[in-house]
């Protein structure tokens, strides 16, 4: 008898293994459409004002917890993806709000896949909209400025990196240049 907390033990019975029977009990799979797998990722430690506080005195050790380092950061993520994508010659291609990016996209997908590598087979930018931390300063009587940090929704840039993989296929990445 199988037990819900060992799936591995279906190894040992001769029958074939499914993801559904290593998923059971462990994990939510959502599937919105057949032909996607849609995964979000986020830095659980930043999801509080306190977090993002604690994050830039204490991980990276600054004096005082500026939003002036939400742009240093997003500035230099920027900057090496732009160097990435030159030094590969990976083609690097602005959306217009109005594109449909699978469409836009499915070229460089389908040049990718005649390689018969896995590769990345275009990077796409956009501003978009997105939940991010933003801050203002707070007035006070010290000689210290403090900042109060909560998260609002602002225009930001995206960068969509469409990758080419010689066993699963096509496959995208999206990241936001923004803390978190």
């Amino acid at each position: 008898m199988l037990r819900v907390n060992e799936p591995w033990r279906l190894a040992w019975t001769g029958r074939v293994v499914t993801v559904s029977d290593v998923l059971r009990g462990h994990a939510a799979l959502d599937i919105e459409c057949l032909d996607r797998v849609h995964l979000n990722a986020y830095v659980p430690i930043l999801q509080s004002s306190g977090q993002v506080v604690a994050f830039m005195t204490q991980q990276l050790a600054l004096p005082i917890p500026s939003p002036a380092l939400f742009d240093k950061i997003g500035q230099r993520f920027r900057r090496a993806v732009a160097s990435h994508a030159e030094a590969n010659d990976i083609p690097w291609v602005r959306f217009a709000k109005e594109d449909r990016k699978a469409d836009v996209m499915a070229p460089y997908l389908k040049r990718a896949a005649t390689t018969g590598g896995s590769q990345v087979a275009a990077i796409g930018v956009s501003q978009e909209f997105q939940r991010v931390w933003t801050a203002w300063q707070r007035d006070t009587r010290t000689a210290a400025p403090q900042f109060t940090f909560a998260k609002a929704d602002r225009r930001v840039t995206c960068y969509y990196f469409y990758l080419w993989d010689e066993s699963f296929g096509p496959a995208l990445i999206k990241v936001c240049a923004y803390l978190p």
